[in-house]
C-alpha cells in the first residue's frame, strides 16, 4: 500500500525519503505548482501521478500526453509523475522538452484526450506544476482541481497497474510545420525574439524565420539557471531587455515569451512596452475587420477600453469579461464560440483558422505578425496610437500566504460593497459600479477602476489600476485600493509599484 501523503517534511531524513510530501495549498484553481523540495519530493508527483491517473478513468480517460519544460529538476518530476500514472493503468505518450502549446497540440496530433504538462511556467526557479486537462483544449478549473486534492490527500487511487508507456520521437518538428503551414509573412519586418533562457528559445527563431521575418534572438540559449531575467513577460527586467535591443537594431517589434511558450509579450519599434491587453484590443481591431459581429472575451485585470472602442462597435463585435486564469477564458471562449480571448498576463485564445482554442505563445506572435502584414503602412506604436489614450499600471502583486489570501479578499469585497452600499467615494469620486466576478473590480464615475484579486499560481494578490482620464486620478485610484488592502495585516510588499 503505498503510504498517504504528508504535508511537510523535512529534508535529508529517513521520512523524506520514504514518505510522499505534498503540501495542499499547490493544488490552485486550475493548475498545480508547488516548491520542488520544499512542497512536494518525488515521492509526492508519484502520488500526484497515481491521483491524476485516477481522476482521468473516472472521467473515462485511460491515454495522456506529457511534456516537460527546461529546468534542472524537470525530466525527473516528470519521470515521476509517469510511474503513477502507469500504476493506475494509464497510457502515456511522452514528447519529452516541450513548450505548454506544444503539449496541447499533441493532444490533437496524437489524438490523446489528456494532457500532464510538468512546468512552472513563468515562475522562478526552484518551482514545479503541472498543467493538465481531459477535454481539448480546455485545461482543469476548480472542480477537476479539487476532486484531484481529494484523491491525492486522502490516498483514494485506483493501483490497478498495466499502464503503458510510449516515447513520441521527434514531436518538435511536428508542432513548427504546424505553426507555419500555409503562413507567410510578405511584408519585410525586424522581429526581436527575447525568450529569457527558457524552453521557447529551442523553437523561436526557427518558427519565426520560416514565417519570412528577420529574427534578432535575444538570450535564446537554454540555460536553466535564467542568468539574465526571469522568462516571464510581465516582468519589467525582461520587457527593458526586449526594449534595448529593439532600439539597438532598429527591429519593427520585440517579442517575449515566457518560460514555457504559451505567453508572448510586446515591445513596439520605439522601445515602448504595450502591455498585452492593449495588444489583444489592438489583434481584435484586425480581426474585426475581417470577422464581422465578433466575440471576444477578455479577462477583469484588462482594459475597460474593449468596451468603448468604436472600431470594435462598427463592425459588431461584442466584448465578454470574465474570470482571470488561462483555463478560465480557455474556456469561456469554447463555451462562446469567440474568435479570440485576450488575457493582461499575455495568454492569447484564438479558435479556427488562427488557433485550436488553446494559448500559444507564438501564434500570438503570428497574429501580431499578421496585423502588421494588413496594415502595411502602419507600425506598431501608430496601431497602438490609434487607440483612445489610457494610463495603466503593470500588474503589481504584494505578498499574500496561500492560507489567507482568500480570506483577505472576501474581506475587500465585502469592504467596497459597504462603501458602495454607504454612497462613499472611491479616489475622491462616486463608484459606479462593482465587478466581482473574480476578486472586485471597483469602477469610479469617470471610468477608472482598480482590480484586486488573489493570484491562482502563487503566494500573492493581484492589484491593476487603470484610468482613461489622466494619470493622477490612476494614482489615486492605486492608494485608493492600496488602503483597503492595508487593513489587512496579511498583506505584504508589491514586487513593483507605481
Amino acid at each position: 500500500m503505498f503510504p498517504k501523503p504528508r504535508p511537510q517534511l523535512i529534508p535529508n531524513t529517513y521520512d523524506y525519503e520514504s514518505l510522499p510530501m505534498v503540501k495542499p495549498t499547490g493544488f490552485r484553481e486550475y493548475d498545480a505548482r508547488w516548491l520542488f523540495g520544499k512542497e512536494l519530493n518525488l515521492m509526492g508527483v508519484q502520488a500526484l501521478g497515481m491521483g491524476l491517473g485516477t481522476l482521468l478513468k473516472e472521467m473515462g480517460r485511460n491515454e495522456v500526453v506529457t511534456g516537460h519544460d527546461f529546468r534542472s529538476y524537470s525530466s525527473s518530476i516528470k519521470t515521476a509523475l509517469i510511474q503513477g500514472m502507469m500504476a493506475t493503468g494509464t497510457k502515456v505518450h511522452d514528447i519529452g522538452l516541450a513548450l505548454t502549446p506544444m503539449a496541447y497540440y499533441a493532444q490533437f496530433a496524437l489524438d490523446v484526450p489528456a494532457v500532464a504538462m510538468v512546468t512552472a511556467s513563468h515562475n522562478e526557479n526552484g518551482w514545479t506544476g503541472v498543467k493538465m486537462g481531459a477535454d481539448r483544449p480546455r485545461t482543469f478549473g476548480p472542480d477537476e482541481m479539487g476532486r484531484l486534492k481529494e484523491i491525492v490527500l486522502s490516498g483514494a487511487w485506483d493501483l490497478v497497474g498495466g499502464g503503458s508507456y510510449i516515447f513520441v520521437d521527434d514531436f518538435p518538428p511536428r508542432y513548427v510545420d504546424d505553426l507555419v503551414a500555409k503562413r507567410r509573412i510578405s511584408r519585410p519586418l525586424k522581429v526581436v525574439a527575447a525568450c529569457g533562457n527558457g524552453t521557447a528559445g529551442a523553437f523561436a527563431e526557427e518558427v519565426l524565420k520560416r514565417l519570412g521575418v528577420e529574427v534578432i534572438p535575444l538570450d535564446t540559449e537554454l540555460d536553466h539557471t535564467f542568468p539574465r531575467y526571469n522568462p516571464n513577460p510581465e516582468d519589467m527586467k525582461m520587457l527593458h531587455a526586449i526594449r534595448d535591443k529593439v532600439l539597438e537594431t532598429g527591429a519593427d517589434v520585440g517579442f517575449g515569451f515566457d518560460g514555457d511558450g504559451d505567453r508572448c509579450g510586446v515591445i513596439d519599434e520605439k522601445g515602448g512596452e504595450i502591455f498585452a491587453d492593449i495588444v489583444g484590443l489592438m489583434i481584435a481591431r484586425d480581426l474585426a475587420r475581417i470577422t464581422p459581429n465578433a466575440q471576444f472575451v477578455v479577462d477583469v485585470k484588462s482594459t475597460g477600453l474593449f468596451m468603448t472602442d468604436p472600431v470594435l462597435a462598427e463592425h459588431g463585435a461584442k466584448t465578454d469579461y470574465w474570470k482571470t486564469g488561462h483555463s478560465y477564458i480557455k474556456r469561456r471562449v469554447n463555451d462562446l464560440g469567440a474568435v479570440a480571448g485576450f488575457e493582461k498576463s499575455g495568454h492569447f485564445f484564438f479558435n479556427e483558422p488562427i488557433g485550436r482554442g488553446y494559448d500559444d505563445g507564438f501564434v500570438s506572435a503570428i497574429a501580431i505578425l499578421e496585423m502588421l502584414d494588413r496594415n502595411p503602412d502602419r507600425t506598431m506604436s501608430e496601431l497602438r496610437g490609434a487607440l483612445q489614450k489610457t494610463w495603466q499600471t503593470p500588474t503589481m502583486s504584494p505578498h499574500c500566504d496561500d492560507e489567507k489570501k482568500y480570506d483577505v479578499i472576501d474581506r475587500v469585497v465585502k469592504r467596497f460593497e459597504a462603501m458602495h452600499a454607504a454612497g462613499e467615494t472611491v479616489a475622491g469620486q462616486p463608484i459606479r459600479e462593482l465587478i466581482t466576478v473574480n476578486g472586485v473590480r471597483v469602477v469610479a464615475e469617470d471610468g477608472t477602476w482598480g482590480l484586486v484579486r488573489a493570484s491562482s499560481n502563487k503566494p500573492e494578490l493581484v492589484v491593476v489600476v487603470e484610468s482613461p482620464t489622466s494619470e493622477a486620478k490612476m494614482r489615486e485610484m492605486f492608494h485608493a485600493v492600496d488602503k483597503v488592502l492595508r487593513e489587512n495585516s496579511e498583506v505584504g510588499a508589491y514586487n513593483q509599484t507605481i
